[in-house]
């Protein structure tokens, strides 16, 4: 008979973490570069999993604000509301650097995540939300940012959605697709969707999709 018990040294990812920010000295701690967004130097030491203390670890950290994601969906049309605008950090892409995404925003001072996602829904795509609903929040690159993002799909209705939106003092230049839905699939398919805010969110609305359809 085969032993089918796991190695003594593996274990099954616990809902609470054994090791938290207690078990990490920091060393030193400063700003390289501070602009819109920052760039932090870090050296510590951390606790190690069988034990003891690692020894010292430098990091270079990318600091942005919290950010809020909105899969803007009309259930009734059964169609998403995609924006495409030129993304800085796709300037290298062999394709294109204008990507199609859901709409998005950072979180200012004093704003809750629903409310970004209200304001941005409006601002980069001409949008009333009505129902809000959360799916996820997370890292995108833990390693080397501090960045977290909290997703939402927003019920909409998307009658006369279109043309050109955002602000001229962000500097937005973005336009809206109304995007039915077996479109979007395709756009999938074809790797159009390339962004990690975008797939996630697309993911979750196929695995939702007939459970809010059947709603209406």
């Amino acid at each position: 008979m085969s032993d089918s018990r796991q190695p003594s040294h593996e274990q099954d990812a616990s809902t609470s973490p054994t090791l938290t920010m207690a078990d990490v000295e920091m060393i030193e701690r400063r700003c390289l570069y501070q602009g819109f967004f920052r760039l932090e130097k870090m050296r510590l030491r951390h606790r190690l999993f069988e034990g003891g203390w690692s020894g010292e670890v430098v990091r270079e950290v990318h600091c942005r604000h919290d950010a809020v994601g909105v899969l803007l969906y009309d259930v009734e049309r059964d169609a998403l509301v995609l924006i495409e605008q030129f993304r800085a950090g796709a300037i290298d892409d062999t394709v294109s650097p204008w990507k199609l995404e859901i709409v998005a925003g950072l979180v200012e001072a004093g704003e809750s995540a629903a409310e970004v996602a209200r304001r941005e829904a409006f601002e980069e795509a001409g949008c009333e939300v009505g129902e809000l609903i959360e799916l996820h929040s997370y890292y995108p690159s833990p390693g080397a940012c501090d960045e977290r993002v909290t997703l939402f799909c927003g019920l909409i209705d998307n009658n006369g959605l279109g043309g050109v939106h955002g602000l001229d003092e962000e500097h937005e230049d973005i336009r809206v697709h109304v995007t039915p839905f077996a479109r979007a699939r395709e756009l999938v398919a074809a790797g159009r969707l390339d962004n990690a805010m975008c797939l996630i969110a697309w993911y979750w609305l196929v695995g939702e999709r007939a459970s809010l359809r059947a709603r209406r």
